[in-house]
């Protein structure tokens, strides 16, 4: 606590030693009122390319600080209304300060059901506590997955296996429109490669959210944000897209809303078709226990190819019974099917490398996955100054099956059998459910402070049973000893209260503490092996803002997060990838909990600079483990993880006609540990790059190129190589800007491929992995509409977030 405090201190003492100055000031109105949230383009009156960007606050006003000399104009936005211009003025050294008269909008019409209304967003949004990646606005993204959207989003990065990082730290809570992913880990990875981005309308980054949300998530909260149409009576859109790497790849999707007096119905539907293949190494070393010197070398290399489809559909109603209470349900169904063949081969060498066996493998899958969620929430206006009551009831049933055929041929160097073949099946049925339920309440004071506080609690229960069977001589025999029947039982109860407000006419604060308790219990049935676990964790949070001037705005936050084990992590369940290889859970996993702390500096709201510190204790990782010459995958408790980064966000407008986007995020990680009985203390500095350029070619026609970059650095124990990547693409407006076409490219040199060196203790393992990534794709987009804007309904995040996120790892 003393070490937050001073470093507070200096902050503080830092940050008001900044001066205001001179610049170009002004409101805008419209409809009579302060327009909030109008875009402000300072222009040069030569040739009205954009000097510089900015938006109005809730007064209308805007202010461009220290204009270099010269003439100008203004050209202001917003949403619904007509484009309007300031008069031409002047900035000279001697009047560096300039007042401008209100500039007024207008209303485009007042029948918005005769005309369409195009407003392009910036692709990077900053905001105080969160940074908005605007997906419709990079060209690339179109007919991409939602994992490769977050693949593209400032700092964030995404491993050979799918897994999500943010700013170099695993552990992300994902969720989809304040609701989990319903997946984690694997499935959580297919899941986000079968969501077509054409669903998707924002990504939300939060490295350090707010005491509301729940404390799961180490690195912090990824939110993503569904399309939702703002206007009454029929509006929607559909959209279609093929592409085209080594196989084909389709993906349809459709969004529908109809508001009409207290009702509003709403929909949206999608299908995804994706073959993939891809190709992955590796080579091990066996050493010898007695001797330590290497026994065998092992190149062990799988070529996947899996086919499947997934089918996503959300269907929700809003009634507003009176002018204060607003009831909602929402379902949402998914179903996906998955077959994946998975052929390797394995050359056992000696130690001169002299080849000596070949183990061939056919590994065959047919996965199956389906679920349904289910909302119900009220909200309830307590009064005119802003009290309100908000609960939700969230049920989640989630049902998965994988059914694994596995042969095993072995022969000599010359390819004479050695002995018989031996087969594998196995059946693996998973079952979840998941019940919660929340109340919040939120009370406004004076001068924008607000408190809210709340309660939730959830219970869980997950049944896996895998069988596994030998096929020998004909005959089925049953294998117990990698058969198991696992039950895993969970309630969480916890509470918060948040309070924010402004310090003074340039400081604000923000002070959390959510308080959660855990009873847990796991039932190894086909043992009788079981453990009981309770806790109780504190999470504080605080947050301050200095906003010294127009052009510098300081920030600060200090938060503690837990990372629970998913619940398929604490199954020891044994999933085959072939006959030496396979992965396992770990029912002894203890949560990890992070300190995290930050401070930014925002400038003239176009670059922002993080700079983070963060210690986990318990760090869950996932590592590599050799018996004999099997490894396996475990999750373990491995160590304590120190991490020191710095992150630069730059949304700047370079030309009228060019955008540029970029982010980059220098990182120093320090992992102390035991692995498997063996120590490790490794450090590594890495280098993630995001970039994207956007151009306006003509009124309807633009173009984008888009990069991607990761340096070599650790991965876990891993140390992986550099990797990269470079997208492009077009986009132009059709059918009176109601039809857009995109054409674009993705990791068009091919040079995503995978590396990664793993060595502690008796493990030698080298990896690289080659993936369909260079795709070309063609998509079509039409949206319609017949009624008029008003606000968006607000809903409720639902309750079970944090549990629904930890299925299926």
């Amino acid at each position: 606590m003393k070490i937050y405090i001073t470093l507070i201190s200096l902050f503080l003492y830092y940050t008001t030693t900044a001066q205001s100055g001179g610049g170009i000031s002004g409101t805008v109105v419209q409809n009579d009122k302060p327009a909030d949230g109008a875009t402000v383009y300072l222009l040069r009156a030569k040739d009205s390319a954009t000097a510089k960007l900015g938006a109005t606050d809730k007064k209308g006003a805007f202010l461009f600080a220290d204009a270099k000399p010269g003439k100008y104009l203004l050209s202001v936005t917003a949403v619904g209304y007509k484009k309007a211009f300031s008069q031409v003025f002047e900035v000279t050294p001697e009047r560096a300060g300039v007042q401008l008269p209100a500039i007024t909008l207008s209303p485009l019409s007042k029948n918005l059901a005769d005309v369409t209304v195009t407003a392009k967003r910036p692709l990077v949004e900053q905001h105080i506590d969160r940074t908005v990646v605007n997906v419709d606005a990079s060209i690339t993204n179109v007919g991409t997955s939602a994992l490769e959207v977050l693949e593209k989003s400032p700092g964030i990065t995404v491993d050979s296996d799918g897994n999500v990082s943010l700013k170099g730290k695993q552990s992300v809570l994902i969720m989809v429109d304040g609701r989990p992913t319903q997946l984690g880990g694997a499935d959580l990875a297919n899941l986000l490669r079968n969501m077509s981005s054409a669903q998707l309308d924002q990504v939300e980054i939060m490295t350090n959210p707010p005491a509301r949300y729940d404390a799961a998530g180490n690195a912090g909260v990824i939110n993503i944000k569904t399309k939702k149409a703002i206007k009454a009576g029929m509006n929607g859109s559909a959209s279609v897209a093929y592409g085209y790497g080594r196989y084909g790849k389709v993906n349809e999707g459709f969004n529908f809303n109809y508001r009409e007096g207290k009702w509003n119905l709403f929909t949206n539907l999608s299908h995804n078709y994706n073959k993939n293949y891809g190709i992955m190494s590796l080579d091990r070393n066996i050493y010898n226990s007695t001797t330590g010197a290497i026994d065998n070398i092992f190149n062990q290399e799988a070529t996947r190819v899996s086919a499947g489809n997934a089918y996503n559909g959300k269907f929700g109603l809003d009634f507003f019974a009176t002018p204060k209470t607003t009831m909602g349900a929402v379902v949402n169904l998914n179903w996906r099917s998955m077959s994946q063949n998975n052929p390797n081969i394995t050359n056992i060498a000696n130690a001169s490398k002299v080849r000596q066996s070949i183990t061939s493998a056919i590994v065959d899958n047919d996965l199956s996955w389906n679920s349904i969620s289910t909302n119900f929430n009220i909200r309830r206006a307590l009064d005119k100054r802003g009290r309100e009551l908000t609960s939700d009831i969230d049920y989640v049933r989630h049902v998965s099956d994988n059914g694994l055929f596995m042969v095993n041929s072995y022969t000599d160097a010359s390819g004479d059998p050695l002995r018989k073949a031996d087969t594998l099946t196995g059946s693996l049925p998973q079952y979840i459910d998941v019940y919660s339920a929340r109340l919040d309440y939120l009370h406004p004071f004076k001068n924008n402070a607000r408190l809210e506080a709340g309660i939730k609690s959830s219970i869980v229960r997950t049944d896996n049973d895998a069988n596994y069977d030998s096929i020998q001589y004909g005959s089925i025999i049953h294998d117990y000893n990698r058969s198991n029947h696992f039950v895993y039982k969970e309630n969480i109860n916890a509470a918060y209260a948040n309070l924010s407000a402004p310090l003074s006419k340039k400081i604000s604060a923000q002070f959390g503490l959510r308080l959660e308790n855990t009873v847990a219990n796991g039932l190894q049935k086909t043992t009788g092996e079981d453990f009981d676990r309770s806790y109780t964790q504190l999470f504080p949070t605080a947050y301050f803002q200095y906003k010294a001037n127009a052009k510098h705005n300081f920030g600060a936050n200090i938060g503690r997060r837990v990372n629970r084990p998913n619940y398929q992590s604490l199954n020891p369940f044994i999933r085959f990838i072939d006959r030496y290889t396979f992965s396992a859970g770990n029912p002894e996993l203890k949560p990890s909990v992070s300190n995290n702390i930050e401070l930014s500096h925002n400038w003239k709201s176009q670059i922002t600079t993080t700079i983070n510190y963060t210690y986990i204790k318990d760090i869950i990782q996932s590592v590599i483990q050799q018996r004999g010459e099997e490894a396996y995958n475990m999750p373990s408790n491995v160590a304590s993880l120190r991490q020191i980064g710095i992150a630069v966000n730059a949304a700047t407008p370079i030309r009228k006609w060019w955008t540029s986007n970029i982010s980059i995020n220098v990182f120093n990680d320090n992992i102390k540990g035991d692995v498997a009985d063996f120590s490790i203390d490794r450090s590594a500095t890495n280098f993630t790059f995001n970039g994207i350029q956007q151009f306006k070619v003509t009124k309807t026609l633009s173009a984008e190129i888009s990069g991607t970059y990761r340096g070599r650095g650790l991965n876990g124990v891993m140390r992986t190589s550099p990797v990269g990547q470079v997208s492009a693409g077009v986009s132009t407006q059709v059918l009176k800007s109601k039809g857009t076409i995109r054409l674009s490219v993705r990791d068009i040199f091919w040079t995503q491929r995978l590396r990664g060196v793993t060595q502690y203790g008796n493990v030698d393992v080298q990896m690289r992995q080659v993936a369909e990534t260079r795709v070309a794709t063609l998509g079509f987009t039409y949206s319609f509409s017949k009624g008029k804007k008003i606000a968006p309904v607000k809903r409720t995040a639902g309750s079970a977030n944090d549990e629904q996120n930890r299925i299926g790892n």
